[in-house]
């Protein structure tokens, strides 16, 4: 692949510096722009992140730059109209998650890549997690037999206070579910192979952001495989916010087979399959990886190579995700 130019707008989430740090150190990109129009997040990305802003425009920068991509970390809320506007210039994109917070706008988001010819990338990097590779394997062995249940615990701390403060502002962050939940959707589809067809039910609500009454940080959800596995999720802004993400409930899967259970979380990394054949507790060991695959494959798909969680799947799982968040907005 040529070296291809990026351009960054937005730096008001950190999961954007991790993309930052891998474009940077990345010989297949040069990054010729970054934009952060609120003065006070631009001021904080350079003095924390060391992540100056070349621009205080956004259409500045798309008018004034040439680039090949553009790198989305805005807040959630105005993603979609990001990318819509760099889409119609012809600019593939990335960013984090969620790519938008309104369907009709992943409606032209998907309209744009088809008429265009132009790659989506998005950092759904859950799937490389060492215990989720690990199960992954296990269930590829067929060692556990059909799935045929999966309930998952995204619970996040609150972290009132030192959480971005868009995330309270109206229209800025668009929904718990969107904001989580599309992780543990994507997961499950991974982990199985089974693709959601169903949409079963969701709900939010506000039980933990005090001072917020309007931010519905609690959030639960409920989907079908399309082979009938059913899957129950909780993405709640719950966990207890002195133990921040080392406890044994952040990204808490369960996983029910024909042959036995198997469970893990982000912190412990190993997986525990209780298998029903032996009638023995197994530990299987965790596959680590040193970066997630989530950039090689929209390299990949720059390239012309066909993605089976490329640009598709990644406008799918969005559709998915929003309106599960649609359905708990009702």
């Amino acid at each position: 692949m040529e070296v291809k130019k990026v351009a960054f707008i937005g730096l008001r989430h950190g999961h954007i510096v991790s993309l930052y740090q891998r474009i940077k150190n990345d010989p297949r990109f040069e990054i010729v722009a970054v934009c952060e129009e609120d003065e006070k997040a631009a001021a904080e990305a350079a003095a924390n992140w060391n992540i100056p802003s070349t621009h205080n425009s956004y259409e500045a920068m798309l008018n004034e730059v040439e680039f090949d991509i553009l790198a989305v970390g805005d807040y959630y809320g105005i993603r979609g109209k990001r990318i819509i506007a760099a889409m119609k210039k012809g600019k593939h994109v990335i960013g984090d998650k969620p790519l938008c917070t309104d369907l009709q706008e992943l409606a032209e988001i998907r309209e744009l890549a088809g008429q265009n010819a132009l790659k989506v990338g998005e950092m759904l990097d859950f799937r490389d997690y060492a215990p989720v590779r690990a199960a992954k394997e296990l269930i590829d062995s067929g060692a556990m037999g059909e799935i045929h249940a999966i309930n998952f615990g995204g619970q996040h701390p609150l972290n009132y206070g030192t959480r971005p403060w868009w995330y309270f502002e109206a229209g800025k962050h668009g929904g718990t579910i969107n904001d989580i939940a599309i992780h543990g959707l994507d997961v499950a589809e991974y982990l199985t192979g089974n693709p959601i067809t169903e949409l079963n039910g969701a709900r939010t609500w506000n039980a933990f952001a005090d001072k917020e009454p309007h931010f519905n940080d609690c959030a639960q959800a409920m989907f079908t495989l399309s082979n009938g596995c059913g899957c129950t999720a909780d993405v709640s802004y719950a966990a207890p916010v002195k133990f921040g993400f080392d406890s044994p409930f952040y990204w808490r899967f369960t996983i029910w087979g024909k042959n036995g259970v198997a469970e893990f979380c982000a912190r412990d990394k190993a997986v525990h399959f209780y298998d029903n054949n032996s009638g023995e507790i197994r530990t299987i060991p965790p596959v680590s990886k040193t970066l997630s695959d989530y950039l090689e494959i929209f390299v990949n798909e720059l390239d012309g190579k066909v993605e089976e969680r490329g640009t598709e799947h990644l406008l799918n799982i969005s559709e998915k995700a929003l309106k599960l968040q649609a359905m708990a907005d009702k």
